[in-house]
């Protein structure tokens, strides 16, 4: 079958591990289902996997992708949630865990096998392409704001570095929710699309807001993440997924941090639970993923150079060749 796949490990250059081309097909294993991929997209965790971070050599060569919605053996429209247990059954409270592409081969191919306790029905409501984009970066976001950041409608919430898949959806999924949202870019068209996915303004990367907020959604890391804690009020909190600009800022604000007493909460992808509220969500309210991009897998390099460059803004999704 088709698929795009990490071939080698490049940590400088990246790209120059991926290969486009023919895998073998997943196999029959008890308690797993194949999926026929209708759509997959994009994430920053496919970059990291291509320099080697959570997928070692040994495990090449690896399909990519993450995140998936696609059709079963029966004919049902389903998504996948991506994180699975080291038993393959499940997710135990206390169980080690890793996601499709560090031990289980990915997404962006033709079809992909995950255990059938990983799979969810996909809303009618939802496209594939929409459905897609849901599993890895939109549940990011929903587990940051709903479960982590403590707010409430009406609260205020800061979103740096607008314009990733992670930072779109929590514009989106905060405006829904009732918060009043602050973001950042350094792109100004960036800054304008914020506001107009919901955003009551949009500024560049640390300038003062016009208020302190109750709690920063922080994915850039080192670049932004002085101006996140200087932006909170006081015992606000912010929440931490990523680090695309580095993971050692040049201050780490700690005399604020505990003077203030603000909360530093990390956040990790999200449960099957709440993927499934995630679906309910999206379908109940009309909420949609933002999609910069529809490319067919055999395109698939297209996709991932625009995601290195930065020069998108939302998701963007492979289909069938």
């Amino acid at each position: 079958m088709f698929a795009a796949y990490a071939a080698r490990i490049d940590r400088d250059q990246p790209l120059n591990g991926l290969e486009l081309g023919d895998r073998p097909a997943p196999g029959d294993r008890p308690g797993w289902t194949t999926i026929n991929v209708k759509a997959a997209s994009l994430n920053h965790h496919d970059l990291w996997s291509l320099r080697g971070v959570g997928l070692s050599e040994d495990r090449l060569p690896m399909i990519l992708g993450c995140d998936a919605a696609g059709v079963d053996a029966d004919g049902n429209e389903v998504v996948l949630h991506s994180v699975i247990g080291q038993s393959g059954h499940g997710v135990g409270p206390d169980e080690p865990r890793s996601i499709l592409t560090e031990k289980y081969q990915g997404t962006f191919a033709e079809q992909v096998a995950v255990p059938t306790w990983n799979v969810l029905r996909k809303p009618k409501e939802l496209s594939f392409e929409e459905a897609a984009c849901l599993p890895t970066a939109w549940l990011t976001a929903y587990r940051m704001i709903f479960t982590n950041a403590g707010v409430r409608p009406g609260d205020s919430l800061l979103v740096q570095g607008a314009g990733g898949g992670v930072a779109t959806a929590a514009i989106v999924l905060g405006k829904a929710a009732g918060l009043r949202v602050f973001a950042t870019s350094r792109d100004e068209a960036k800054r304008k699309r914020a506001v107009d996915l919901g955003a009551v303004d949009a500024f560049e990367p640390g300038a003062r807001l016009p208020q302190r907020v109750d709690a920063v959604i922080e994915t850039v890391g080192a670049a932004t993440w002085s101006h996140s804690v200087k932006s909170l009020r006081p015992g606000g909190t912010v929440v931490i997924s990523g680090a695309t600009s580095g993971d050692r800022p040049s201050h780490a604000e700690l005399t604020r941090i505990f003077f203030l007493e603000l909360k530093v909460v990390g956040s990790t992808m999200g449960t099957k639970d709440e993927l499934e509220d995630l679906l309910s969500f999206c379908a109940a309210t009309g909420v949609r993923p933002v999609i910069d991009e529809v490319l067919p897998l055999d395109r698939a390099r297209e996709g991932f150079e625009k995601m290195a460059s930065g020069e998108l803004f939302g998701k963007i999704v492979l289909t069938g060749s």
